[in-house]
């Protein structure tokens, strides 16, 4: 098939390579230059503005994949790209962004009977190899017909429509919910194996658990090599930033009144790992002198 590429970041450009791959004809648009250049070296063709890309896609109705930053960026390029796109053509968002945003572009496409399809990507920088898990929401017709797309960027049963507009981003938002409260209980582990009198090897154990265990993944593979390179995480800095999926989460199971204990204090515990002396502490161990006498420590 053939597809316009916007945004050649850390995922996106593999995107395009394994589109490549596949035998896609893909027109690649990015604001830097060199990445452009990368992927037309493999094959690509290059554009230099987003209308000479839509100009060099012959097939009707013309596709183009979206893959940049949510929240603005994701608007200013879907407003901007809507305007080079004809009745029929479909814009696709892999992007992280919130699915209400996903309903109201998708909403906002249709006056213009331009298609919108959301696509949630789970993949990393693992996904060139491994391919993509495509979480996908848009009209049921459009999915079919793009769907040679997908299956190229998905590894065996990687893809799925989960439903109508806003569907796919819905999922990858509880999909990365999870993400948060599936790491947290690993560190929290290790930290405890790591405290333990036994001067346990972590690597080893993360390796072990990985065959016939019960907690075995991918992240405790991708566990068990980070341990490999650095045993105490010793050149790791313990400073965690959250993507906004996870707070979108948490705040959709306050809106159903759904209990999520585990997945909002994974959250919280990010935004406490940005803290090298949090307020919140100094007033606990205030508090806890002043009725207990307990001792504090003082700068």
């Amino acid at each position: 098939m053939e597809l316009g590429f916007i945004g050649l970041g850390r995922m996106g450009k593999n995107m395009v390579l394994r589109l490549l791959d596949g035998k896609h004809r893909i027109v690649a648009w990015d604001r830097s230059t060199e990445p452009v250049r990368e992927v037309e070296s493999k094959g690509a063709i290059a554009a230099a503005t987003p209308a000479e890309m839509v100009s060099k896609l012959r097939d009707a109705p013309r596709a183009v994949w979206v893959m940049v930053t949510a929240g603005d960026p994701t608007e200013q390029v879907i407003r901007n790209l809507a305007p080079l796109l004809q009745p029929g053509d479909t814009i696709i968002d892999g992007g992280n962004s919130y699915y209400k945003d996903s309903v109201r572009r998708a909403s906002w496409l249709a006056e213009q009977k331009i298609d919108f399809i959301d696509a949630g990507t789970s993949g990393g920088i693992w996904g060139l190899t491994v391919g993509y898990c495509l979480m996908v929401g848009g009209p049921e017709a459009t999915c079919r017909r793009l769907t040679p797309l997908f299956r190229t960027l998905a590894p065996e049963d990687g893809y799925a429509r989960v439903g109508g507009s806003g569907a796919g981003h819905y999922t990858k938002m509880i999909h990365n919910g999870i993400e948060y409260g599936l790491m947290q209980a690993y560190a929290e582990g290790f930290e405890i194996l790591k405290s333990s009198p036994y001067g346990l090897d972590l690597h080893s154990i993360a390796s072990l658990w990985n065959h016939g265990s019960v907690v075995r993944s991918w992240l405790l593979e991708l566990a068990a090599g980070a341990f490999e390179e650095d045993p105490n995480l010793d050149h790791v800095k313990g400073y965690v930033e959250d993507s906004g999926e996870g707070r979108w989460t948490v705040t959709e199971s306050i809106d159903r009144a759904i209990p999520a204990p585990v997945l909002t204090l994974a959250l919280q515990t990010r935004f406490r790992s940005r803290q090298s002396d949090s307020f919140q502490g100094k007033v606990l161990a205030a508090l806890r002198h002043k009725f207990g006498g307990h001792a504090v420590k003082t700068t």
